[in-house]
């Protein structure tokens, strides 16, 4: 019997890999014609558009620099459209749909206060020349890899992901403060964040809900809202640490470079630490271990 289970179970793994083999080569035969996007744009402005989550959009900043070359930046965010990525029970704060006219309020005050960046607006029908969601076109497994690299697989480019790629002036008062944000999705089991109970200043930033949860935790908990993701990005620049899993708030974190540790959500290893000062765990020791030597609990 052991020998016939040793057969089958080799047998399995080569199906398997051939069946994935066989869907990748299927799905290429449907992908978009790359030799179809611009080769030279006229005039000294690149219009982008993207339909994805938020996080999606500070990933794909990078790339749009790589795209733009130097010329001025115009994004567009095509809105209301539905949300397949999460299960009924993974909350999202648009619901079932990726972005809402709200999105475009929070987005617009940080990405206007970037390089080259002239317009965040909502998609109306203007012309576009890169739309940054072709990467969904394309048969890859998109729970893993690193989201910022998978415009660059669509698009045949590349850029220095160590480095920062926004910036913003840092609040200086949350200077001693550990920043969490901790959504609903992409929550690693197992992991405990109480220890941190002994750290003299806690700051959340995400949603409320959220906030509420974290608190039975970490009772000590402070909250800090924000009225657009320009302030948030400031917060999360100004402080001692930021503490966060696989959302939007990380996000931000990893583009700002800042002292950060992102909790790995082991089905989905999609986001990637890169650059100094950037740590990340799935195990409760290495977490603690982590905190440890950054502050000295």
């Amino acid at each position: 019997m052991s020998w016939f289970r040793k057969i089958f179970n080799e047998w399995k793994t080569e199906y398997n890999v051939h069946q994935k083999e066989t869907r990748f080569l299927q799905g290429l035969k449907k992908v978009p014609d790359i030799g179809k996007l611009p080769a030279e744009i006229e005039g000294d402005e690149v219009n982008f558009s993207h339909s994805g989550h938020a996080g999606d959009i500070i990933y794909s900043i990078p790339a749009i620099y790589a795209l733009a070359k130097g010329r001025k930046i115009n994004l567009y965010l095509t809105l209301n459209q539905p949300n397949r990525d999460f299960t009924k029970k993974m909350r999202h704060p648009n619901g079932n749909v990726m972005l809402t006219e709200k999105s475009v309020a929070l987005f617009a005050p940080l990405l206007l206060a970037q390089k080259d960046f002239l317009r965040c607006e909502a998609w109306t029908g203007q012309p576009i020349h890169f739309d940054l969601t072709l990467f969904r076109e394309f048969p890859f497994d998109y729970r893993m890899g690193s989201i910022a690299r998978w415009y660059f697989l669509t698009f045949g480019i590349n850029a220095d992901l160590g480095k920062p790629w926004i910036q913003v002036s840092p609040d200086h008062t949350f200077r001693d403060a550990i920043v969490l944000a901790r959504s609903s999705r992409y929550r690693t089991p197992g992991i405990d964040y109480r220890f941190l109970n002994n750290f003299p200043r806690l700051v959340f930033v995400g949603m409320p809900d959220e906030y509420e949860d974290m608190k039975k935790q970490i009772p000590s908990l402070q909250y800090q809202p924000v009225k657009h993701f320009l302030e948030l990005a400031s917060v999360i620049a100004g402080c001692r640490i930021f503490i966060g899993n696989q959302s939007f708030p990380f996000s931000l974190a990893e583009a700002l470079k800042v002292t950060r540790i992102l909790e790995v959500f082991p089905q989905c290893p999609n986001v990637v630490v890169e650059g100094a000062s950037g740590y990340d765990f799935c195990y409760q020791p290495q977490f603690e271990k982590i905190v440890q030597n950054l502050t000295g609990l």
